[in-house]
């Protein structure tokens, strides 16, 4: 449900991808902050209904997961990135095989079998600690967290042993699915959030993995980063290069520049045909909306349509009261966002999300 920054399309500044929490905005990628972010004497209450407690049998379906359209369509939208990247691969591949005597196939191998890392633990808490900065929930947030976890993932006919649930120091209401098995909410969320709204929260998390747009999207961004990586490293080189004895290095860097930007776009015309390619980020961010979408109607399905509603109606409320606050501290109004901002939002706006939810009430 989180909102993640959608920057112009810039192939050297992407954040790591994740998918939640309730409560970002859909264009900067920051949450909406809560309107009184200090932590209340008493526990939310526990209002969910714990249908499958202990000792009460819980049928698992037979496919955990599952690719829909979504997911492949990211990874579809994400092959030019991957040809690209795969040109450096293989020019670093050379550069190894001429001065270390490597076997020419052995880097390319190594980095397409890389992307299991996406699924393999220890390198998902690396992710989890170090890049999304979230922490393990403390013995007394895990006692009120775990519950709700495997209540939701017990509806939902799916194993709650293979995830993991990660806490974000963070005053905002939020909440996270990345990679293969992480499930992150924000500590405000655990700390303020009834037991049955915290529950929604979690089943459109659950969405997202089930419907398998966590993987899907951070397989998208490890394998484009070596492309991205060398148009940063260009980029940063030819603003630093500015004497005239460098005209051969500036002649090399354009050379390699016009190679890979050549191969991306006829990879695109190829693949997509090339009116595609000038929307590619409209269609990347729509998709993303349809996402969010899908992962809302994952946990109404689940019967936590009226709960995460109320989740939904509180983010916007205190999105309108920041927008009065800013009126107010700063004097001026402040302007809508235009059309093709909302076209990149890879989030749908709460109105939006609440007509779909409608259905469903």
């Amino acid at each position: 449900m989180t909102r993640p920054a959608h920057q112009p399309h810039d192939p050297g500044d992407q954040p790591v991808p994740t998918d939640g929490g309730p409560g970002q905005s859909p264009t900067d990628g920051e949450a909406v902050p809560s309107p009184a972010p200090h932590a209340t004497a008493t526990a939310p209450p526990d209002d969910l209904i714990y249908e499958h407690g202990p000792g009460r049998r819980v049928y698992y379906t037979a496919h955990q997961r599952r690719v829909d359209i979504t997911a492949l369509g990211r990874l579809a939208l994400a092959l030019p990135a991957f040809l690209m990247s795969s040109l450096v691969v293989l020019l670093m591949s050379a550069v190894l095989d001429g001065c270390l005597g490597l076997p020419l196939w052995l880097p390319a191998v190594l980095w397409l079998a890389s992307g299991a890392l996406v699924f393999h633990r220890p390198t998902e808490d690396l992710l989890a600690r170090y890049l999304l900065r979230l922490r393990r929930p403390t013995p007394q947030e895990a006692a009120r967290l775990e519950p709700v976890w495997r209540e939701v993932t017990a509806l939902a006919g799916v194993d709650a042993a293979p995830y993991q649930l990660w806490i974000e120091e963070s005053e905002d209401l939020n909440a996270y699915a990345a990679a293969g098995h992480i499930v992150g909410v924000t500590r405000f969320a655990l700390e303020q959030l009834p037991s049955a709204q915290l529950a929604a929260v979690l089943a459109h998390e659950l969405g997202h993995h089930t419907g398998g747009h966590a993987w899907s999207s951070l397989l998208s961004h490890w394998y484009g980063l070596p492309g991205r990586a060398v148009w940063r490293l260009l980029r940063a080189t030819a603003r630093h290069i500015v004497t005239p004895a460098r005209c051969a290095v500036y002649l090399t860097i354009g050379a390699l520049l016009l190679a890979i930007g050549g191969l991306g776009h006829t990879a695109t015309a190829v693949l997509y045909g090339l009116p595609l390619l000038l929307l590619l980020p409209y269609v990347s961010a729509a998709l993303g909306r349809r996402a969010e979408l899908r992962a809302d109607r994952h946990a109404a399905a689940l019967g936590f349509a009226p709960k995460l509603a109320e989740v939904l109606e509180t983010m916007h409320a205190h999105e309108i009261r920041a927008r009065q606050t800013a009126l107010a501290v700063m004097g001026e109004r402040v302007e809508r966002e235009s059309t093709p901002t909302r076209l990149l939002s890879t989030h749908p706006d709460f109105p939006t999300r609440l007509h779909h939810l409608r259905h469903y009430l």
